[in-house]
């Protein structure tokens, strides 16, 4: 069949044009090649292309030789998929989806290899065979109370020991040291969001200062990461892992249906309530989620303004404004 990438995640591919990174665009090119590639070798059975899909990588539906339904992702090397397998493994199952592969296929030495995107196998090449969810169900789907109830269970599950040392994933540090560079450059270019990314800075600085725990995050958490499965209700999926605290990672859950909340009146009193929940609900300090929300926010709040998606940039900035 014809591996035609959904225009999602061609439009987001082609933001990161914007930072210099001409990968995805090749990445894009040979798409088609090597997905039928994955699926021949894995002697796979196409269904369908999920639609409108991710942002960042190419899943679709298969089925195993054996008739059992499964997920074929495909993504390129900036999206960190070696990292992506290399957090799955760890949490093998527990909280996530399941990979699926043979074991040790695309890992490095002792089986993990976090940034093993020049690897053999399925983590060198983009590749990763997963546990068939249900795609179309998030915790988007319930209503507010109950999706911020299951998404924090989930998170529990989730924020675990990292694998021994030797054994590489990122760290809040490193990550949040290169959008700090980004958001300053951003700044420079329009003054108006400078305050913002002022403050977002200072409180990242004394943040990492006194960073309380080193756990394996997932990264890149929210309600649309989590979906139904047939052998535990909820499970994450889509992972960008990361070693740090575990307010940086529930920080982006904290503005999880942004637009609901600016297009409300109490919109700012809404986000101080949930700010509180999640943190008493998690036993995670109210101050410092609410630092990292406050980052987190105005990264993304720059990061949208650079790539041309103003209306993004102007909701995540107001947000940022509340807290």
């Amino acid at each position: 069949m014809a591996f035609e990438p959904p225009q999602r995640l061609v439009r987001a591919l082609g933001e990161t044009l914007h930072d210099g990174d001409d990968g995805a665009r090749a990445w894009l090119e040979k798409l088609p090649e090597l997905a039928e590639a994955a699926v021949s070798r894995r002697k796979l059975t196409v269904e369908r292309v999920l639609v409108p899909g991710g942002r960042s990588s190419l899943v679709v539906l298969v089925r195993l030789p054996d008739g059992l339904p499964a997920v074929l992702k495909l993504a390129p090397r900036r999206a960190r998929p070696g990292s992506e397998r290399a957090a799955l493994a760890c949490w093998g199952g527990r909280g996530a989806v399941q990979l699926l592969d043979a074991p040790g296929e695309g890992v490095g030495t002792g089986g993990w290899d976090a940034g093993g995107e020049n690897g053999g196998g399925s983590g060198g090449d983009g590749v990763l065979l997963l546990e068939r969810l249900h795609p179309d169900v998030s915790l988007r789907s319930l209503p507010e109370a109950k999706s911020l109830l299951e998404a924090s269970g989930t998170l529990r599950r989730l924020w675990v020991e990292p694998p021994p040392p030797g054994h590489r994933f990122e760290t809040v540090a490193e990550r949040t040291g290169r959008q700090a560079v980004a958001m300053r450059a951003g700044a420079d270019a329009d003054p108006d969001v400078a305050p913002l990314v002022d403050a977002a800075l200072a409180a990242r600085d004394d943040l990492l200062a006194t960073a309380p725990e080193h756990k394996l995050l997932h990264g890149t958490f929210r309600q649309s990461k989590v979906l139904a499965g047939d052998r535990m209700p909820w499970l994450a999926v889509g992972p960008d892992p990361v070693v740090g605290e575990c307010a940086f990672d529930l920080a982006r859950l904290v503005r999880d249906r942004v637009e609901d909340l600016i297009a409300s009146p109490s919109g700012a009193a809404t986000t101080r309530r949930r700010v509180k929940r999640l943190a008493d609900s998690l036993d995670v300090d109210m101050e410092r989620l609410r630092g990292w929300t406050l980052f987190r926010a105005v990264e993304s709040g720059v990061r949208a303004r650079r790539v041309g998606r103003a209306q993004d940039s102007e909701l995540l900035l107001e947000f940022a404004g509340w807290l």
